[in-house]
């Protein structure tokens, strides 16, 4: 049977090369041009090329760049993609020479060079802005350092803290994240070039040199493992749907404390929408696109990662130009995340007088009468909280605050210590107050100014060397980069 059909069939063009293409317009052709003039760099200080032949591809490839109008190109079929077309225009213009450029490499090596280049770029960004993110509510966190508030328990006023204590179990949260990101970044920092199809080349590569050039950290060792390996994807979305799902609870709280039957957190005007029937409706909707964006971006992330699920251990298409494409929404949707959270939380403020009142109606404070029973009057916890337990029974029938509880409590210590308290109304007063309760949990993790005050130096100094480590590996990036540029000169230049 003789086969007459002509590469590539339309359907295919049209669903699966095309799109190829325009993406790597969009995306690749800028990291493509980069491993070209690298790998022709490393090729003729390697002797695998001759300078005279060097310069002449580095000329004809800076020509082709310059007379090129990508965004005027479309997709016809004639060359299956970038790469080939790119190919086909050095020989073009070269002839046999035009073909050399691609001595000791294959597109495996290439594609995911390039894949890890723009991903790089993406996850320095999102690290920049969780960083920021981190700073401003650092700074919110010791602005907010004494403000009392009430934190909930299963949807139930539990215990006072202060707004600077609640930012700072969120801060803790998002720099662990930022540090899992920060380790995702370092698989991204292994050049795979010089791998070719699968097992390197018999030719005298310099595989460091190459890395070098293109601003990586070092060579990925195992050759095999650079063209099957997609742990640099499947770690790095995974290490940012983390942040997504830990900041989304935080805006549910948001969401919960800006309700008007608790009305705890209020949400300034700049960033509240009006109903188009209701006036009288105070919607703080950025806490709904918060919510959706971090949903939607986790759910990208999901994507790319149950994409690799139970592909082959080898190259395959499954973790290539499609699929990279279609992480980079992920990216998108979480940068919004972080930015609109940046602004939000940091212009938002307390309710002192509702916090103040649910205190009240709920005897948050509490457990500090039961503590304080035992450090003073010798009792057992046990039966301080029995005492304490009939106290807040009493005042909240009697819809009292529990600042005027002081003779049920007396009562109920006399009923069950068999005994007078030695406490005064001025003491028992002292005990369940908000401020006095905040400012004994002075431990590691509590509250009180001096702990809190230790945490925030403890934040700092993980954000001063997150942010140090990201500015060093851009730094190398940027030295990679003019190294490149003036060695390619160089190259231009030699007779």
């Amino acid at each position: 049977m003789t086969d007459t059909s002509v590469f590539p069939d339309p359907t295919y063009r049209d669903t699966v090369l095309a799109p190829l293409f325009e993406g790597v317009k969009t995306h690749f052709a800028d990291h493509m041009d980069t491993i070209n003039r690298a790998h022709l760099v490393m090729l003729v200080e390697t002797g695998i090329l001759s300078t005279t032949d060097g310069a002449t591809l580095a000329k004809t490839l800076d020509q082709i760049a310059q007379e090129t109008d990508r965004d005027a190109l479309t997709y016809t079929g004639e060359h299956e993609d970038w790469f080939f077309l790119v190919e086909a225009e050095l020989k073009s213009r070269l002839g046999d020479l035009g073909g050399a450029l691609h001595t000791a490499r294959s597109r495996n090596d290439m594609d995911h060079t390039q894949f890890k280049m723009a991903l790089r770029e993406r996850a320095e960004e999102t690290l920049a802005r969780m960083l920021r993110l981190a700073e401003a509510l650092l700074a919110k966190a010791r602005a907010e350092r004494d403000t009392l508030i009430v934190a909930y328990t299963h949807g139930q006023p539990a215990q006072p803290s202060t707004f600077g204590h609640y930012l700072a179990a969120a801060i803790e949260v998002l720099l662990s994240d930022a540090r899992r990101f920060d380790a995702a970044i370092a698989p991204l920092d292994l050049c795979p070039m010089g791998a070719a199809a699968i097992t390197t080349s018999g030719f005298p590569i310099d595989r460091d040199r190459m890395a070098d050039l293109l601003g990586f950290a070092q060579p990925k060792a195992n050759a095999y493992g650079c063209i099957a390996s997609v742990d640099y994807v499947t770690g790095l979305y995974s290490a940012l749907k983390l942040p997504m799902i830990h900041l989304g609870r935080v805006v549910q709280d948001m969401a919960f404390w800006s309700a008007f039957e608790v009305g705890q957190l209020h949400v300034p005007r700049s960033l509240v929408q009006i109903s188009s029937i209701m006036p009288q409706k105070r919607n703080p909707v950025p806490i709904e696109h918060l919510r959706h964006l971090a949903s939607v971006a986790a759910g990208r992330c999901d994507v790319i990662v149950n994409t690799m699920h139970n592909t082959p251990f080898t190259d395959m298409n499954d973790s290539e130009g499609e699929v990279q494409q279609a992480g980079y929404g992920a990216f998108d949707h979480a940068a919004r995340v972080l930015d609109l959270l940046t602004a939000f939380l940091p212009a938002c403020s307390i309710n002192a007088k509702r916090v103040a009142k649910t205190s009240d109606a709920a005897c948050i404070t509490i457990t500090e009468l039961a503590d304080t029973l035992v450090r003073a009057e010798g009792l057992s916890f046990r039966q301080a909280h029995e005492i304490a337990a009939h106290t807040a029974r009493a005042v909240i029938a009697d819809g009292a605050p529990l600042k005027q509880g002081y003779s049920a409590f007396a009562a109920a210590f006399a009923k069950i210590a068999d005994r007078a308290s030695t406490l005064t109304e001025e003491s028992f007063a002292e005990a369940v107050d908000a401020r006095t309760f905040v400012n004994r949990r002075d431990r590691i993790g509590g509250p009180a100014p001096v702990a809190l005050d230790a945490a925030f130096d403890g934040y700092a100094d993980t954000l001063a060397t997150l942010i140090a480590d990201r500015d060093a590996r851009l730094a190398r990036r940027d030295a990679a980069s003019t190294q490149l540029a003036e060695a390619f000169q160089t190259l231009k230049g030699s007779k």
